[in-house]
């Protein structure tokens, strides 16, 4: 019998490509995975390709692309990159193009990956955190949460995942430790003593496969992925105990490190405060069980480390 497609836009980023990889790691499974890049070309395309997905061009500004890349396909994995452009704004349009693109191709299960809109806990009106761009608590948060919209006014058979910080972030984005004057690493974070839900990329993915494998058992819901739950102490003595070498947690304010300088600085810094300061209402929404349940090879963060700890920039 020919496998279910499910087409997964942003294939060659980090949640994309794990969806993708999950799909056509599970060779007896009864999907294939649909590969949507603006580059067919790309290493990371022919990556994909070489697994056997079918890697077609797609642009989710061109709802056009979209409509044809998600045509036939029985789902759709609809995710957003902030970080390449900083704009809400972009992505509500792109969620738009999306949601737009899977109600006329007919795709029977969407998976939308979203965020909270943190409007709903820190009015604009709270100054507890600047609000940004005069419309925004936490700008790459409150425009996915707002595009919910798009998914819910379409009538689609959706579900919502939504996330938790990726590990790579202290790979990739500049988060990872960093030596101070006295050459003793120190991980930076503006967390107080509370705690913050983390996972592994490619476990995102995993799960997301999860998620479509159960059918519709999860249309209509709000699943939150999850690995560890973890204080930056505990962050910091994993990365100790996985490099050999002490690393401190250096607890600053979100307002120090709002005036980092770096884009999206404040952004991050309204994040993380958002998370010490509504850790009651926030934890529970990222569920490690039922992550486990969807995706039983869920990695912990030290388990992560062992694997990643050498990629973390030091210096």
């Amino acid at each position: 019998m020919a496998k279910k497609i499910i087409t997964v836009i942003g294939a060659t980023g980090a949640q994309g490509g794990g969806v993708v990889r999950a799909i056509q790691n599970d060779r007896g499974g009864e999907f294939s995975a649909r590969a949507v890049t603006r580059d067919v070309n790309s290493d990371k395309a022919k990556e994909l390709a070489a697994l056997g997905a079918e890697v077609v061009a797609g642009d989710v500004d061109d709802v056009e692309s979209l409509k044809r890349a998600f045509q036939g396909a029985h789902g759709a994995y609809c995710v957003t990159f902030f970080w390449a452009h900083l704009s809400p704004e972009k992505e509500m349009a792109e969620a738009k193009n999306m949601a737009e693109a899977a109600k006329a191709a007919g795709v029977a299960h969407v998976i939308w990956s979203t965020l909270e809109d943190t409007r709903k806990w820190v009015p604009l009106d709270d100054n507890r955190m600047p609000t940004l761009r005069g419309k925004y608590k936490v700008p790459h948060f409150d425009g996915k949460g707002e595009a919910d919209k798009y998914f819910t006014d379409a009538g689609l058979p959706v579900t919502f995942t939504r996330a938790a910080f990726y590990w790579e972030n202290f790979v990739f984005f500049g988060l990872g430790p960093k030596k101070g004057p006295d050459g003793v690493l120190a991980l930076t974070l503006p967390l107080g003593d509370s705690k913050l839900p983390g996972i592994g990329s490619e476990d995102i993915g995993k799960c997301v496969y999860g998620v479509f494998k159960k059918g519709p058992e999860y249309i209509g819901q709000m699943v939150g992925i999850t690995s560890d739950k973890l204080t930056g102490t505990g962050m910091a003595a994993a990365m100790s105990k996985a490099l050999g070498q002490e690393v401190r947690y250096n607890a600053i304010t979100p307002e120090v490190f709002r005036g980092f300088g770096f884009p999206g600085a404040d952004d991050l810094g309204n994040m993380f405060q958002f998370h010490a300061d509504f850790q009651k209402e926030f934890l529970p929404l990222r569920d490690q069980a039922l992550s486990k349940a969807l995706n039983p090879e869920l990695q912990s963060f030290d388990e992560w480390l062992a694997q990643n700890a050498g990629r973390m920039p030091l210096s």
